[in-house]
């Protein structure tokens, strides 16, 4: 398998998030210090360059339908970018707090916004469809199924999911520690988070069902699942753990460790395909197909640590943020 760069830019400061509008077109990064960027896929120019956030840009996110870009920030601000035109749309204000989550529901211009313990939904205007009760404690993590039809919201405590159809609570999930992340399996079977005490829980909520694995290395804090939910990727150490999730789950199985000199510090499967890309604090980035007898698809020494890897919706184009600040272009070709 083959990894050529097909552009890189520098921008301000080290990438704090990376996302792809779903038609390919676009790639948007921001800069933990602020900045927006916005560029072609193909080539890397910009199509849009702006300050940002004040303090420091937290997410960003496109809409199901690329026609919109959002970004929240440490100004307790969420703002609106229009990704053709090139231009800012609006600002919301949610609080004094930090915008740190932004998710749209699939196949939706409806955004779940969280600002401290605050949770909003909105509308593509901006405008507020839906003001949630404060959640116990900071909300860590946002995650929609896959259908739409459940929001999932982790705070310190636990886990709440949200009924998207009337907004009741359809189940309270206890953890008794910190929550660093969430992820549904494709399939909607399961439902992760990725712990501060280290550790990874799973819960089957249809079944009322957990399982849980410890003994990692350090905080998790990236989760990604392949297409076909049976591969849970996870990091925690210097080891890039792969948990088979078929049956009954992953629970007494050992896991598959995809090893590295350093600790992981970001991971992605493809989005239709069964690559997994993970990048470590040294800087090497490699590519595995879990399903092999020797999974180990590719290496690449990069001048920095990666701070967010994203595929591109064809899985055609591997983006990586670095802690330098340079945003990189790959092409994978088998």
């Amino acid at each position: 398998m083959n990894l050529t760069k097909v552009w890189a830019v520098q921008c301000d400061d080290y990438i704090i998030d990376l996302d792809w509008s779903k038609d390919g077109q676009f790639l948007a990064a921001g800069s933990a210090s602020g900045p927006i960027e916005i560029f072609h896929a193909t080539d890397g120019t910009k199509r849009l360059s702006a300050a940002g956030h004040e303090q420091g840009t937290n997410t960003l996110r496109f809409s199901p339908d690329s026609h919109c870009l959002v970004s929240g920030g440490q100004d307790g601000k969420i703002k609106y970018w229009d990704p053709l035109a090139g231009q800012h749309i609006t600002t919301v204000e949610m609080g004094k707090d930090w915008v740190e989550h932004l998710e749209f529901k699939p196949n939706s211009t409806l955004l779940a916004a969280s600002c401290g313990k605050k949770l909003s939904l909105l509308k593509s205007d901006g405008s507020v469809s839906k003001a949630l009760p404060d959640a116990p404690k900071t909300i860590s993590s946002l995650a929609w199924d896959p259908q739409g039809g459940c929001l999932a919201v982790a705070y310190f405590g636990g886990i709440t999911l949200w009924d998207s159809d009337d907004w009741i609570v359809q189940k309270e999930l206890p953890y008794n520690n910190g929550i660093n992340t969430l992820v549904w399996s494709p399939n909607s079977r399961w439902l992760v988070s990725g712990n501060a005490d280290p550790s990874v829980h799973l819960w089957i909520p249809s079944e009322d069902a957990e399982l849980h694995m410890s003994g990692y290395e350090g905080k998790v804090k990236h989760l990604s699942f392949d297409i076909t939910s049976r591969w849970l990727a996870t990091s925690g150490g210097r080891d890039a753990c792969l948990w088979d999730c078929s049956g009954d789950g992953p629970e007494g199985r050992e896991p598959n460790m995809l090893p590295h000199d350093a600790q992981i510090c970001a991971l992605a499967f493809q989005k239709s395909h069964g690559i997994l890309a993970t990048g470590a604090e040294d800087g090497t980035l490699e590519l595995w197909s879990p399903e092999r007898k020797n999974p180990l698809r590719a290496t690449v020494k990069m001048p920095a640590a990666a701070t967010k890897i994203a595929w591109s919706p064809n899985d055609t184009f591997l983006a990586i943020g670095s802690t330098q600040g340079i945003v990189y272009v790959l092409k994978c070709e088998a």
